[in-house]
């Protein structure tokens, strides 16, 4: 049984065709009090839906006002999402982790009357800007377990709320008017707005993308020619759902009869969860998959010598496998045009060979890396940054299949995507239906197959504009349509993109030479030492590289060597590792890997701490450039010395 999604014009017009069709399959996973999952059927999670846009419409809430919405992933998140739409409001949502002056910012950007807060917390986020709130009448906060701020926090004048209150007076509300909330639904247009999205800030203040009902459901009924689930299947979900990527995810899931496992990017949570779902897809940023990628490396470098070898060899073998399988189906990159059957007879023979290795292999080593996935597991989506080709190698190595999107906030998020069954590797994939994409040069005039340039896109995913802002609106989106995505790549003769870089994070050095330093820090970022990569010289004679190091693997090394422990960060002043540290940057920055003198790292230095979320890192773990000059001064001031 396929799953189909019914043309709808809203968003929980289609969950509720859904949940009709399929009632009691589950819909969502969510663990209890114990850390058990527990499932939630389609029925259970519509009328859930129903009695919280029913208590939204007994507050007052009405078709087009803004709800702001501060909240991570839970059960109840795309409950009150769908709720807010569905009696035509508008949610503008933001994380747990953002800072109460980001929150005041967008709040009283889009002048929210009412407020969704997850817990305590948000609540006092909320109540310490409250002079920047006059508006604000009411909030609903998620958790039970919640200190009522005190009257005059608020000035008396603020409605506090729980959720299951808001629940309680729904079903109350819903005995006078039963199909107030369907209604409502029937009434939705396409173009009615869903909400309004704030960019994480990695280029200065974020700025309100808002995306319609169109916008998402346009890439929704694209996704069953792309890839093949059937209702009842699992997606495990750890990215922050406020974010357009694991938002579109969501409604994906849904759409499809699937089930959402909520779990969380951290390690030990993630991998149990994977037991105990046995998920079939999970989407995640590149840093996650980078992060699983370590940690398989790091797991085997604790076994023996014999045990060691053996992944390593299977490893390269696998990597081959799947290098000369895509060769032999016709699916390598065309960066310049190549022909099928030379590619398909020069590939036969050692596929032919190395097939039972690979098999061995498999059966040896990698199904028990498989099997800690739930045993099950079909494919990964990463989008939301670039992942890098020694990730996505390294995945298909094992077995495991990666599909790589691309798309931004402002494209609700997807533009391009792998396709399941013939994934072309390097690339994020074909455009998706009704979506063109254009490579231009500095005169927007188009650019040949294999050149890189601008990427422009259009198509029914784009968004209508920024929240109130013509005129950054006018920078990045054309009378026609086109969407300027600030994003550098190409075209292969497939028709597949590559994405290079941001046009804007090109380096230009005093000798005039052009640097990408995307695929720089991704080889970069390989090495299991080093964790994050950031590489500068913009308007410098040469290139330099922050890096912090992965603490577990260079302990790890530290112990091997007998090398004493410094204090944090020291590292620099331990000769083995500075050598240790420039022996992994020359060894992946050469020109054997296909890098030009001048794309060297000439010097490095070692950073103390990891990168953190709103500090060095957005909400979609990328490095927030445009901060790092005041953050490391001393340190980049001594590089250039």
């Amino acid at each position: 049984m396929e799953s189909k999604i019914a043309v709808q014009d809203t968003l929980p017009s289609m969950v509720k065709n859904v949940s009709e069709h399929f009632p009691e399959v589950a819909a969502q996973l969510c663990k209890d009090h114990e850390d058990n999952f527990e499932p939630t059927s389609f029925r259970e999670l519509f009328t859930e839906v129903r009695a919280f846009a029913s208590g939204l419409a007994a507050m007052g809430v009405k078709r087009g006002e803004r709800i702001g919405f501060i909240s991570d992933n839970r059960k109840e998140w795309i409950i009150c999402d769908l709720a807010i739409l569905g009696i035509g409001a508008v949610d503008v949502p933001r994380g747990c982790d953002s800072s109460a002056q980001e929150i005041s910012f967008i709040l009283k950007t889009t002048e929210c009357r009412t407020v969704i807060a997850e817990n305590q917390e948000q609540l006092e986020k909320i109540a310490s800007r409250r002079s920047d709130l006059l508006f604000l009448e009411s909030i609903i906060v998620i958790d039970e377990t919640v200190t009522i701020a005190a009257p005059d926090e608020f000035d008396g004048k603020v409605l506090i709320e729980t959720y299951k209150s808001i629940c309680q007076k729904g079903l109350e509300f819903q005995k006078d008017a039963p199909s107030y909330v369907d209604d409502e639904i029937d009434k939705g247009k396409s173009s009615d707005i869903a909400t309004i999205i704030f960019t994480s800030g990695t280029t200065g203040d974020p700025k309100g993308v808002v995306l319609s009902h169109g916008n998402f459901l346009h890439q929704i009924r694209c996704i069953p020619s792309i890839v093949t689930t059937t209702p009842g299947q699992i997606c495990l979900s750890i990215l922050p759902i406020w974010h357009s990527f694991e938002r579109i995810m969501e409604y994906v899931i849904l759409g499809l009869g699937c089930a959402i496992a909520y779990s969380k990017p951290v390690g030990s949570i993630m991998l149990a969860d994977f037991a105990a779902v046995r998920p079939h897809w999970m989407a995640a940023v590149p840093r996650v998959w980078e992060s699983i990628k370590d940690g398989i490396n790091r797991k085997f470098s604790t076994e023996s010598a014999v045990v060691r070898g053996l992944f390593r060899f299977f490893l390269a073998i696998g990597s081959s496998h799947a290098f000369l399988l895509s060769m032999s189906r016709g699916l390598l990159p065309q960066y310049k045009r190549r022909s099928r059957f030379v590619d398909a007879v020069v590939s036969a023979i050692p596929l032919v060979l190395i097939t039972p290795l690979k098999a061995f292999g498999s059966a040896l080593i990698f199904v028990k890396i498989q099997k800690k996935l739930g045993g099950r597991f079909i494919a990964g989506l990463s989008a939301g940054g670039s992942l890098s080709p020694s990730v996505s190698a390294f995945f298909s190595a094992l077995g495991i299949k990666l599909l790589n999107g691309y798309g931004l906030t402002e494209s609700a998020p997807l533009i391009s995507l792998q396709l399941q069954q013939a994934t072309v590797p390097e690339t994020v994939g074909s455009p998706i239906e009704e979506t063109a994409v254009r490579i231009v040069d500095e005169n927007q005039n188009d650019v040949l197959p294999g050149q890189k340039g601008l990427i422009l896109a259009r198509g029914p995913q784009v968004m209508q504009g920024y929240y109130e802002s013509p005129a950054n609106t006018k920078k990045v989106l054309s009378k026609d349509g086109w969407l300027n995505t600030g994003d550098q790549g190409l075209r292969t003769h497939g028709g597949e993109l590559v994405i290079t870089g941001r046009i804007k994070d090109t380096i230009v050095l005093l000798g005039g030479e052009n640097v990408e330093p995307v695929p720089i820090e991704q080889i970069l970022q390989s090495s299991e030492y080093i964790e994050h990569a950031v590489v500068l010289g913009q308007d410098r004679k040469f290139l330099a590289a922050l890096i912090v190091p992965d603490a577990e693997s260079l302990h790890a090394y530290l112990k091997e060597k007998v090398i004493s422990e410094p204090p944090l960060g020291e590292w620099g002043n331990i000769p083995e590792v500075m050598n240790l540290f420039s022996d992994e940057i020359d060894a992946r920055v050469s020109h054997k890997n296909g890098f030009k003198k001048h794309e060297r790292i000439f010097r490095f230095v070692l950073l103390p701490n990891s990168f953190k979320v709103e500090r060095e890192l957005s909400h979609k773990l990328e490095v927030r450039r445009h901060l790092l000059d005041d953050l490391y001064q001393k340190e980049i001031e001594e590089l250039f010395r």
